[in-house]
């Protein structure tokens, strides 16, 4: 074997090393999150039947994984829909018991308006009127159309008129689109995140 060849096997070889060891680490993070998360578990039960919705226990939980990972007060990011502005909410019931009213609205305004389920979560996001949206174009949540929906109608409204973006390094962003959103155009890659987060939560819990 000649030198050059050696040099690279040993390149490959720390390279797959260097994979090996940065999963292993990713996983243990996203199982010590889950662990995190679960411990909401029963205040999310609870809420999940006030709201007449017990079989999304699971996806409330994923949510959670989303927004904060359980590591602050505001579970679910609830403040801006209950109160119109961040960090109004100081307790992780209130997060709680607001979050799951408002995903209860979502998915019930979805339901009437023939939507899956995902435009439900999407506009958990995006707020309701996404809902209307989604009707109108099949029915069906999709990166497309939260795309549109971010450029085209959200950003605008919240004073992005010339389509700004930011830097966004999530996988699903990268592989999308290089890793960008729309600035105050919300998350339009919410709805594929809480569904891995969700998966999590289904093998991790």
């Amino acid at each position: 074997m000649s030198k050059l060849m050696k040099i690279v096997k040993r390149i490959f070889l720390l390279v797959l090393l260097l994979l090996v060891v940065g999963l292993g680490y990713l996983g243990v993070k996203i199982r010590q999150n889950v662990q995190q998360v679960v411990t909401y578990e029963t205040e999310v039960e609870q809420a999940v039947k006030a709201n007449n919705i017990p079989e999304y226990k699971n996806l409330v939980l994923a949510i959670i994984y989303t927004e904060s990972k359980g590591r602050s007060e505001d579970l679910m990011q609830s403040s801006e829909s209950a109160y119109g502005k961040r960090q109004m909410i100081g307790t992780s019931k209130e997060s709680i018991d607001t979050g799951v009213s408002f995903l209860a609205q979502s998915i019930k305004k979805a339901d009437e308006a023939g939507c899956d389920i995902w435009t439900a979560v999407q506009a958990y996001n995006f707020g309701l009127d996404y809902i209307d949206f989604v009707k109108g174009r099949g029915g069906e949540n999709s990166i497309r159309l939260a795309e549109e929906y971010s450029k085209e109608v959200l950003s605008p409204l919240l004073g992005n008129t010339d389509q700004k973006t930011y830097r966004y390094y999530r996988p699903q962003a990268v592989i999308y689109n290089g890793g960008f959103l729309y600035s105050n155009g919300g998350n339009m890659f919410y709805a594929d995140l809480v569904k891995m987060n969700q998966q999590f939560i289904k093998w991790l819990k």
